[in-house]
Formats: C-alpha cells, sequence, structure tokens
C-alpha cells in the first residue's frame, strides 16, 4: 500500500509533464517518436538498474537513503539546461527532503558559458585548464576543468539561487576541491559568511579537499585565497559540492564543451575525485563530439567507454548505468551548408553495445528525436540552434522532461524486487 502511494504521487508529476511535452507536439511539431521514450535493457539483465531503483523504494516508501546521480557529457551538459531540468523534476518527488544542489563548478573565471541557474563573482587574477586541451600543466579531476591562481586578491562568490523568491537549494556544508600546486601550506582558503564571519575549513590532503562546516544554512558563498607566505603560491580549484545532511537525491551534473570519452580518460585525478560523489547511477552522455570526426569509429568508441566505465566501477562497483544516444546532428561543410553526420548510426549501435556488456539501460534519444535529418525539423520548431548540433533553452528542457518520465516510467511500470 505505501508503494502504491508513492507510485500515485509519481504518475501525477509523470503525467504532467506529458502535458507539457504534448502542448509542444499539437503547437505543430509531430517529429518526436514517442514509442522510443523509454529505457531499454539490450542485454536482457535489469540487476543493477533494479538494484538502484529499490533504492528509490527505500526513499519514497521508507524515507531513508541518499541517491547520487552523475550525468557526464560535453557541452549539452555543461550548459546544464537538461540536466538542470531533470534536476529540478526529480527534487518534485523529493518527498519533504531538501538535499544539496551536486556538483558546481564556476565556469565564468574560466572564460567559458556557465549555467544560468546559479551566478558566478570573482575577483583577481585567473588562468584555467579544461580536458580538451593538448598541452596543459594542471592536471585535471572528474569534473574536467580547472582554475588556478596566485593572485593575493583572488576571490569567488557563488549564488545558487538566483531567483529572489526561490531558497530551494540551500547548504550549511561546502566541501572545496582544490590544492596548492606544490602541496605546501602556502595559501589558505577562507569562506566568508553573512559578509562578515570568516570560516576556516577542515583540510583533507588525502582527497585534496577543504570542508566548511556553516553555523546556519546559505544560499551563496565567498572564498578568499589567504596566501600565508611572501612568496606567491598557486592554488588549483576543480569545483566545490555544497553538502547538507537530508535524505534525497542528489543531482550532480559533469560536462565540458567539446568533450569526448578521451578528455575524461586523460582528467588524470578522475577516480580520486569521483569518490567523493560515489553515484549510484551514471547517465553517459558523452559521444556527440566523439562521432563529429571522419575518424570516427565504433570499435575505438567502446573502447575508450570501457576504460572510462572500469575507472567508474573501481569506485562504485555496483553503480548501475544508462546510455544517452547522440542526437542527430550535421556537418559544416561550407559557410552556408551542412551535410547530416552519419556517424550518429554509427554511435548509436555502440551505445546498444555497450549497454548490453555493462548490464546497463539505453534511452535512445536518436531514435526519439526522429532519426537521422531530425535535427533539421527541431530547428525550424524552435527547439535547435542554427548550427545543428545544439538545442535551444525550449529543446533542452524538452529533452530533461523527456528523459525524466523514461526514468519513472521505468521505476513505474518495471517489476524491480
Amino acid at each position: 500500500m505505501k508503494r502504491l502511494s508513492s507510485i500515485f504521487i509519481l504518475i501525477t508529476a509523470a503525467v504532467s509533464l506529458y502535458a507539457q511535452n504534448f502542448h509542444k507536439e499539437i503547437s505543430g511539431y509531430t517529429g518526436i517518436d514517442y514509442s522510443y521514450n523509454h529505457i531499454q535493457i539490450p542485454g536482457g539483465d535489469s540487476t543493477k538498474m533494479n538494484a538502484f531503483f529499490q533504492k528509490f523504494d527505500s526513499l519514497f516508501i521508507f524515507g531513508t537513503g541518499k541517491i547520487n546521480i552523475l550525468h557526464i557529457g560535453g557541452s549539452h551538459v555543461q550548459a546544464d539546461f537538461f540536466s538542470n531540468q531533470v534536476r529540478r523534476n526529480l527534487d518534485a518527488i523529493n518527498r519533504d527532503f531538501k538535499p544539496s544542489r551536486g556538483y558546481i563548478f564556476p565556469f565564468s573565471i574560466a572564460k567559458t558559458n556557465n549555467p544560468t541557474n546559479y551566478t558566478v563573482e570573482y575577483k583577481g587574477k585567473w588562468s584555467s585548464a579544461r580536458n580538451v586541451q593538448k598541452n596543459r600543466e594542471i592536471p585535471l579531476g572528474v569534473g574536467g576543468v580547472a582554475v588556478y591562481t596566485n593572485d593575493p586578491a583572488a576571490e569567488i562568490t557563488i549564488r545558487l539561487n538566483v531567483d529572489a523568491f526561490d531558497h530551494r537549494w540551500d547548504f550549511d556544508g561546502l566541501k572545496l576541491i582544490g590544492y596548492v600546486e606544490d602541496n605546501s601550506m602556502g595559501v589558505k582558503p577562507v569562506l566568508i559568511y553573512n559578509d562578515s564571519t570568516y570560516i576556516e575549513a577542515e583540510q583533507d590532503a588525502a582527497s585534496k579537499t577543504y570542508l566548511f562546516s556553516l553555523p546556519g544554512l546559505t544560499d551563496s558563498f565567498t572564498i578568499r585565497f589567504l596566501q600565508e607566505e611572501f612568496i606567491p603560491h598557486t592554488f588549483i580549484l576543480n569545483g566545490f559540492i555544497p553538502q547538507k545532511d537530508e535524505e534525497g537525491i542528489v543531482y550532480h551534473a559533469i560536462g565540458v564543451n567539446g568533450a569526448t570519452v578521451n578528455s575524461y580518460l586523460n582528467s588524470e585525478n578522475f577516480e580520486d575525485e569521483l569518490k567523493l560523489i560515489s553515484p549510484d547511477l551514471v547517465i553517459f552522455a558523452i559521444g556527440i563530439n566523439d562521432a563529429s570526426g571522419a575518424g570516427f569509429t565504433e570499435v575505438a568508441f567502446i573502447a575508450n567507454y570501457n576504460l572510462l566505465i572500469e575507472k567508474i566501477k573501481r569506485v562504485s562497483p555496483g553503480c548501475a548505468f544508462i546510455f544517452i544516444t547522440n542526437n542527430d546532428s550535421f556537418r559544416r561543410i561550407s559557410r552556408r551548408k551542412y551535410a547530416v553526420n552519419r556517424n550518429g548510426l554509427i554511435a548509436q549501435k555502440a551505445f546498444y553495445r555497450l549497454a548490453e556488456q555493462h548490464q546497463g539501460g539505453v534511452w535512445d534519444f536518436f531514435s526519439l528525436m526522429g532519426g537521422l535529418s531530425s535535427m533539421q525539423k527541431w530547428e525550424k520548431a524552435g527547439l535547435a540552434k542554427m548550427d545543428k548540433i545544439h538545442f535551444t533553452k525550449e529543446g533542452y528542457v524538452l529533452i530533461g522532461n523527456l528523459f525524466y518520465n523514461a526514468l519513472m516510467n521505468y521505476y513505474l511500470f518495471n517489476d524491480i524486487d
């Protein structure tokens, strides 16, 4: 009876999102094939997926458990429109729990697009490194991006609740992922609470983190980097994880513009920092950049993915996987001429094979959006951009709703006992 009650709540949430999607369809766009909006298990072994969703039962029925989901990809994820829509939808079914938001990074400091759902301000001179760069001196972690500085005036301010009326993403703990370049004690990060109180962190040198414990809830923070020696030392910052001691679903989104599977393989501290998240489910959305070139092959793509998955399994052995197939896309061949990228078909096949090998699920977005050349229809409907690779904000929100529906439908209508 308790599970039926929780299922009723979830069905109500899912139906409301279907109504949004249907509204888009009756507005003139009919290219989406809704028959593909479900999670498939190509290998037939649903053990890992079911074990993950049993944690949903523990949360929704008994009110216990914290679930960590990691959504990892390229520019589709860095923008955080798609992933944030899934985050907010899942948060709507978090019952009375208000867990933390998940991993964040100050992309603005790296001179690249920051998610619009949190703001970043900074002072001082900074440099940056990303896992898509061939020549870099700074090692990277799970986020695939870092900013670093030796400027005594360096400072970062982040506010999670952009809307003044939205107080959802409060926290009372903050984990800073970072370290001094030469492993010295030459820089001490401090957090300024309520514009006046300086809070020092508990440093964990082994995990290269600093944990700030706050006296109360807040939605923003300022970090200053105090140089403790006469000669400036470089501090490397790999991201933040706001924390809150509450049960519920925490949705971490990690994305770097232009990133491939190999980009994350080249992130030297990927495994060490992944331990800070310890995902129960990883949603793979890496592949659109891998498949952009003429030399793309299924064999190499799968081989690289297998290496990345092994890294994740070493950290979270029981982790479940969902593979999102690439969206349809086009290559630019001249100033105003584009050609459909048929590598989308190769990548689609590869994702099915990967899911079969690793007892994972597949969300076949390639087929769902209409298959080969469907990106033109999405662009015409105002859902995709003119580059025929990326989507508009409205398009990403629609995709997020569709994925959420598929995720919830698996939980609601499959036997996971």
